[in-house]
């Protein structure tokens, strides 16, 4: 009986409830249960405004714009479109019309889900309006496991809702430069994916990734080049680029070792030479570092991987070397 009422209060798998630690436990019980009757309301008090909290479509993208400009993200209406076709979540929009914040949740499987987008506009971070947004969208994905990346300015907030750190993810982007083929891997062929391969991509995404992510990439790959690591005949790791924010971004990358990832995204780098390139990686690895900074793309900044119940992300044979971006992992 304990363990269902604990259960039942933390809104979690039970797996995913055993492998926190204590003390996010009560963190997380004790931040769902502030102000229950308040989560659910569209209206609340951020500061000396009323606000709003609206469903996000279509119709709300010149507003989401305009948060993630007021934070200097780089994202692109069409950016913002597309992650509006992957998943779902709300803005608050004050009185006269402003956004003051958003938050979005991306379902993968029937008991995962990243958490992302979470923008608060500066002047009202601290308010609580970032808080509520969370919530509710906590509140949306009971049952599942959840993953976040947390900028500086979200980490004590995600900390406070029983989020732990994983380890970061390093923001590598810049001009692509020129760069010479890797060495070559015996027995390694990279080719552009093929319909065949799909099925493929999808099992080894949903290996590393932690959770069958079919939707999302099925959407990513009607946006996406793709390439496919291949060995042996069968396929080893694939890699995707596509319009992002400034340039371009390589992700998701899927790989089980450096030379493998090289050789998937040096193709990308070498088409793409002069233009603007992004790649964030949760990988610690100072050989794949020097790959990319040798590709004009030094670590810019980094964001905290964090989980709310077991790690999921694997950690061994095919794993993420690229996100797809921050907010969907």
């Amino acid at each position: 009986m304990q363990d269902e009422r604990e259960q039942a209060v933390i809104g979690l798998p039970k797996a995913g409830i055993a492998a926190m630690p204590e003390l996010a436990k009560k963190r997380y019980a004790a931040f769902m249960q502030r102000d229950v009757p308040e989560v659910a309301r569209d209206w609340m008090q951020v500061d000396a405004f009323m606000a709003r909290i609206d469903t996000l479509d279509a119709s709300k993208i010149g507003l989401l714009h305009e948060l993630t400009i007021s934070v200097f993200w780089p994202h692109r209406a069409p950016d913002l479109e597309l992650f509006l076709r992957m998943g779902h979540g709300y803005i608050a929009v004050d009185e006269i019309g402003r956004p003051l914040g958003s938050a979005m949740s991306f379902k993968s499987g029937e008991d995962f889900a990243m958490c992302g987008m979470m923008v608060t506009t500066p002047r009202l971070q601290a308010h609580g309006a970032g808080r509520r947004l969370l919530r509710r969208v906590m509140a949306d994905c009971s049952g599942c496991d959840l993953r976040l990346s947390a900028t500086r300015e979200g980490y004590r907030l995600y900390e406070s809702a029983g989020f732990v750190p994983v380890g970061p993810v390093y923001q590598h982007q810049g001009v692509a430069r020129t760069i010479h083929a890797p060495e070559p891997v015996p027995g390694l062929t990279v080719r552009p994916a093929e319909p065949r391969d799909f099925e493929a991509i999808r099992a080894l995404d949903a290996h590393a990734y932690g959770a069958p992510r079919s939707g999302m990439l099925d959407v990513l790959c009607e946006v996406s080049e793709t390439l496919v690591a291949e060995r042996g005949g069968a396929a080893i790791g694939f890699a995707m680029l596509r319009d992002f924010g400034k340039g371009k971004v390589i992700g998701p990358v899927i790989a089980e070792a450096d030379e493998i990832a090289m050789h998937l995204a040096a193709p990308f780098v070498m088409a793409h030479a002069g233009t603007f390139l992004r790649f964030d990686t949760p990988v610690e690895s100072d050989r794949f570092s020097a790959f990319l900074a040798a590709a004009g793309l030094g670590v810019y900044d980094t964001v905290t991987e964090m989980r709310l119940g077991r790690m999921r992300r694997a950690l061994s044979g095919p794993v993420v070397y690229g996100l797809a971006t921050h907010s969907l992992g």
